[in-house]
């Protein structure tokens, strides 16, 4: 090493304490500072028999590793990369220990935000649901994890799960589990004013049915709920069980809210389009679209929609915004009806899609060319 060159290192050193036991603790230097990490494993000083003697030696062996653990730990991290230990940390069990040592007062939110990731990597990452590393999670996956919020939770919720799991996020990425915070350019964003940036229009619709896309079922169940305004959650476990044919309807439970709302049964009229989508009813029941995970619809429907030529960030909770607002603003129908079809318990949330269609208005009037007089 030349000469003045700094060095980040981490020493084991020892500390007696008063009752004549030695105290082991790593003396941590990392960019001209140092700190002390205590242990809290201690040797015998004067070892009277072969079993003091033992111990001491397999107590002194851990502290080694130890050491060596975090000093392989600081030098990754010096030259920005992760150490060998810490890309093995099953990032479900890091978030579990944050939220069981977790003190403020909005624990029951950091909870629930541990619960919805659970629940979305049952879904959409099967293969990894119970043991995930940090290199797995990307901002591909944090995209997606945020529209399946979208999808579940109700108005403020979705942001209120993201925020809480971005904090778990930027404590890793301090803790240096991460070399790069993935949720960097990852938002939630729930404000009125972004529904009129991801609505399909009517005949942004047509333009979307005209152009082929291979896998059938996810096409149908798309255009499905841009006809009837479904979430990808209810879409993906409906049953031709759950169709009246004769009464040309359809019913349902709404999965974000069943258990805990009056309306979480949905009754929708079928018109010809929606029957047509649904197609005939076999002689044994089975779910009437066959849809991969969130997450594969979610690329699927990318690629559909580029190869349509329209140039909207298109995801599947799209087509409940579109719905909502077509039917407000090209169909004028009154909130109440539309409410009632969305399965809202009042009025407050479908409100905002009238506030996007005033927005859409204006946006229209402002586009006029302007007149010199």
């Amino acid at each position: 090493m030349r000469k003045g060159t700094k060095k980040n290192n981490v020493t084991l050193r020892e500390k007696p304490l008063s009752n004549g036991n030695i105290s082991l603790y790593l003396d941590i230097y990392r960019d001209g500072v140092r700190v002390k990490e205590y242990l809290k494993l201690y040797i015998v000083n004067k070892p009277k028999d072969t079993m003091e003697r033992q111990q001491n030696k397999e107590t002194l062996q851990l502290a080694e590793e130890i050491r060596t653990a975090r000093e392989s730990e600081l030098n990754h991290s010096a030259f920005g990369l992760v150490s060998p230990v810490k890309k093995k940390i099953n990032f479900l069990e890091f978030y579990q220990n944050y939220v069981d040592t977790y003190t403020k007062k909005d624990l029951r939110m950091m909870q629930g935000s541990l619960q919805r990731f659970r629940d979305f990597l049952v879904e959409s990452y099967p293969a990894i649901k119970n043991y995930v590393k940090p290199e797995q999670i990307d901002k591909e996956m944090m995209i997606s994890f945020v529209e399946y919020l979208q999808s579940r939770s109700i108005g403020e919720g979705a942001r209120g799960y993201f925020q809480r799991f971005k904090k778990v996020v930027k404590y890793a990425t301090e803790k240096d589990i991460f070399l790069k915070n993935p949720c960097n350019g990852v938002s939630c964003v729930v404000d009125d004013t972004a529904l009129t940036k991801d609505v399909l229009t009517i005949d942004e619709i047509q333009q979307l049915a005209k152009t082929p896309y291979q896998n059938m079922d996810i096409k149908r169940a798309f255009l499905f709920c841009l006809y009837a305004g479904l979430r990808y959650c209810d879409v993906v476990d409906l049953k031709y069980g759950n169709v009246d044919y004769s009464g040309k309807r359809i019913k349902f439970e709404q999965a974000k809210t069943k258990g805990h709302s009056k309306n979480s049964i949905v009754i929708i009229p079928l018109s010809q389009t929606l029957l047509s989508l649904i197609g005939e009813k076999p002689e044994k029941d089975d779910y009437i679209f066959k849809l991969p995970s969130h997450t594969g619809c979610l690329k699927a429907l990318r690629i559909w929609v580029k190869r349509a030529g329209i140039d909207k960030h298109i995801t599947w909770h799209c087509a409940r915004h579109s719905f909502a607002v077509n039917l407000l603003g090209e169909c004028q129908t009154d909130i109440k009806t539309v409410a009632s079809l969305l399965g809202h318990s009042g009025l407050k949330h479908t409100e905002k899609y009238t506030r996007a269609v005033d927005s859409l208005k204006e946006r229209a009037v402002n586009s006029l060319p302007e007149i010199k007089l």
